[in-house]
């Protein structure tokens, strides 16, 4: 998937609690993750892998990391736990779409970072890019949690 960039209509969570604040940063986007998954499984009594969980955290930081560097900011996030994973959107004012950057420019210079969207593609059971009605896009990734 995160070779090719599949694209569909947006469909909205809502799993984002009315009237609570939007995460804007990678930190808050955690705590979010991080409680999100707590609730879950207090209410179902199930237990989580905690590696499992580090890397839907990873994901999300890497999702608003990258929507606040390259996307204009982050528009909206959402979360989601159902199932065996974790259901994270990022929207961004951005059109353009994710990209592997190759680790040196042309003249042979290493580049930094560029790692971000392979981490999101490698940890991630399905990622989908999806058009905003209004421009910008949305990505989603789901993260197993077992």
């Amino acid at each position: 998937m995160c070779e090719q960039h599949m694209t569909e209509p947006f469909e909205p969570l809502g799993a984002h609690r009315a009237g609570s604040p939007r995460p804007s940063r990678p930190a808050e986007v955690r705590e979010a993750v991080m409680r999100a998954v707590s609730e879950r499984c207090r209410a179902t009594h199930t237990p989580y892998d905690s590696e499992a969980l580090e890397d839907a955290l990873l994901v999300a930081s890497e999702l608003t990391t990258n929507a606040m560097l390259h996307g204009g900011g982050i528009t909206d996030f959402q979360v989601d736990v159902s199932g065996p994973g974790v259901r994270l959107s990022v929207s961004d004012r951005s059109d353009e779409l994710p990209a592997v950057v190759p680790p040196t420019d042309p003249q042979g210079r290493r580049r930094p970072g560029g790692h971000g969207w392979p981490i999101v593609c490698r940890l991630s059971r399905d990622v989908r890019v999806s058009d905003l009605p209004a421009g910008g896009k949305c990505i989603t990734a789901v993260v197993p949690l077992s």
